[in-house]
């Protein structure tokens, strides 16, 4: 699984990229299914945070969260991340 961070507007503290990483474990029961996993952090009026997921039969899933504190945007966006990816995995259980 390839994983790509990347902050727009602003340097990514690294106590904040540990958090994304601790995170980022909670996907690890996925790991086998997911080739890329890339963030997009943007810092503007608030923080958005956006991902995008490709999973290795050809489908790509993107979610976005948007909130003035960065982890809790990323607490969402993980939140929103988990749940695309246990359905995608349902769906892909299914077809066999």
């Amino acid at each position: 699984m390839n994983i790509d961070i990347k902050a727009i507007h602003f340097n990514l503290p690294e106590d904040t990229k540990n958090y994304l990483d601790t995170k980022i474990k909670r996907l690890r029961n996925a790991e086998n299914m997911i080739i890329d996993l890339l963030f997009t952090l943007t810092k503007d009026n608030g923080y958005s945070a956006e991902a995008t997921v490709n999973f290795r039969w050809g489908v790509s899933v993107h979610v976005k969260e948007s909130d003035f504190d960065l982890r809790t945007a990323l607490d969402k966006m993980i939140d929103k991340l988990d749940a695309k990816i246990i359905k995608e995995k349902e769906k892909e259980q299914k077809k066999r």
